[in-house]
């Protein structure tokens, strides 16, 4: 069953960033958590791990849990400690559960939307949270409605007006309209047809499933209790749940955890390409990706980034809190002081309340504030995570600037970014990145800044010390690991239901739905 509560006033109910919305940076994706452990307090557990990976979703949480006979979800609009409180998750109890951070890469912020999501199987039910973004979700919504209507119609949840439009409902009605096999058996069966990045935690009432794609985009590991399993998408959230680190999973791999222990299936060939703006920018710094510790990591790209491009400077600062690393490891490796320059508002993410076009105008300084005495008549080195469509850091330099900085350089650790994301990330369309159009130099002058320097995409993967073969790098050089043409865009499934017109999510021009798509995205400019 599912609980159904109404998502909070505020506007249309859709979360609204609390900078100027029209410049939003790459958003996070999202976090998924799963626990299976008879004994202990699966529902506070799992509130604490996708607490752990807010930072990858703060549109809408959820969390799943199964006594053994029913499923309860609860899910609402806002952060993880806006939508849980003890009395919700006292009333959930059970020995498996599922969590969920979300924000939105295919369907629109809506209550519908948020996950995890629940669907009816003929012996039971399930319930299902998905990382990542499925480039063939029109062709699997196709596949759903043939065989809905062989077995008694389309789930009320995805008819019409209101319903879900996301890609993570369409999976999850695919696994429960069986009547033949067990549950393990149609994801074995279902998910070599299911093409892009995903990491998905899902239940029964007894087990507690979970696969990554064949390339492994996004990370999901593994951990062990004293007595049970957790699943996560980073290593931090085993952290805060106590829980030891045991391996990643493996790419092309479901791993099934109940009463008779865990056993793994293999359901596709393993093509590592792990995504690269992991390293720089997604994952929480306390996390390890692939045996390697992200926070040394971006220490190492900011002495990288010193040794190709020096300056002649009085202090280093970052911004915080994804630059801090690489500004470190600039400091160390230039000799110039380290210092701290900006004080963040730890409390600006994502809000329910529309900044009014008053406050708005005050752009980069509801997040970030100069410490005057410290930057006054400085010569600065100011390290980024990266640059999209320059918007902000044009703004932030012109702050550091009034604030009586005498020289601004920019050192961004990552290389341009010119492409989109279609495996979970939302960056701009490749018409609004502003690296697409402009050189290195030309950007400088945009954004105002004395000099800029990118690392480039060889240092960034030197960095990690990982081949370059292993990881997605299509944000930085076009080159998709999974073929583009079924992609349709973030809105496909709205699209739909309403099919008048295409947004083209590479370049952001308007087309016919018919022409959907983006399978001329390595050849338009």
């Amino acid at each position: 069953m599912v609980s159904q509560p109404r998502a909070r006033k505020g506007g249309d109910g859709r979360l609204t960033a609390a900078l100027d919305p029209q410049d939003q940076g790459p958003q996070d994706q999202c976090g998924v958590f799963g626990v299976w452990a008879p004994g202990e307090d699966v529902a506070k557990l799992t509130y604490y791990g996708i607490y752990a990976l807010q930072h990858r979703g703060q549109e809408s949480a959820g969390i799943a849990v199964s006594n053994g006979k029913q499923i309860l979800v609860y899910k609402d609009m806002g952060l993880v400690s806006q939508v849980f409180d003890d009395a919700t998750l006292d009333a959930l109890k059970g020995h498996v559960a599922i969590g969920h951070a979300r924000y939105s890469t295919t369907g629109a912020s809506t209550w519908h939307n948020a996950q995890p999501t629940f669907h009816p199987t003929a012996n039971g039910s399930i319930a299902l949270a998905h990382n990542g973004n499925l480039t063939n979700t029109a062709d699997l919504a196709d596949k759903l409605v043939e065989i809905a209507d062989a077995e008694g119609g389309l789930p009320s949840d995805l008819r019409g007006p209101g319903g879900a439009t996301n890609d993570t409902s369409v999976l999850t009605a695919l696994l429960a309209l069986h009547k033949d096999g067990t549950v393990e058996d149609k994801a074995a069966e279902l998910l070599p047809q299911v093409h892009g990045a995903y990491c998905l935690v899902w239940m029964d009432e007894n087990t507690l499933y979970a696969a990554r794609d064949p390339q492994g985009i996004r990370p999901l590991v593994l951990g062990r209790l004293e007595r049970g399993w957790v699943v996560a998408s980073e290593t931090a959230a085993l952290d805060i749940v106590g829980a030891s680190y045991v391996r990643e999973v493996e790419p092309g791999e479901m791993i099934i955890i109940d009463a008779d222990g865990l056993r793994t299936r293999r359901f596709a060939e393993a093509k590592p390409k792990g995504c690269l703006f992991e390293f720089v920018y997604l994952a929480r710094p306390d996390t390890i990706i692939s045996d390697k510790r992200v926070h040394s990591v971006r220490v190492e790209i900011g002495r990288k980034l010193a040794q190709a491009f020096p300056a002649d400077a009085d202090l280093v600062i970052p911004v915080p809190e994804s630059g801090t690393p690489s500004a470190i490891g600039y400091a160390e490796e230039s000799g110039i002081p380290y210092g701290v320059g900006l004080v963040k508002n730890s409390y600006v993410g994502r809000t329910f309340i529309q900044p009014s076009q008053t406050i708005r105008q005050l752009g980069i300084r509801l997040k970030l504030n100069p410490l005057r005495d410290v930057i006054e008549g400085k010569r600065l080195v100011v390290v980024d995570d990266s640059i999209v469509r320059g918007n902000t850091q044009r703004a932030l330099v012109r702050m550091l600037r009034e604030a009586g900085a005498k020289e601004v350089h920019v050192r961004i650790s990552s290389p341009p970014v010119k492409w989109p994301c279609f495996y979970g990330i939302d960056f701009a369309t490749r018409a609004e990145l502003i690296a697409n159009g402009l050189s290195p130099e030309e950007i400088a002058t945009s954004i105002g800044a004395d000099s800029l320097g990118y690392v480039s995409l060889e240092d960034l993967v030197d960095a990690t010390t990982l081949p370059m073969d292993s990881f997605c790098r299509a944000c930085f050089d076009g080159e998709y690991p999974v073929p583009l043409a079924e992609v349709r865009g973030k809105d496909v499934l709205e699209l739909q239901q309403d099919p008048c017109c295409v947004v083209d999510p590479l370049d952001g021009v308007s087309t016919t739905a018919a022409a959907g798509g983006a399978s001329d995205a390595l050849s338009r400019p």
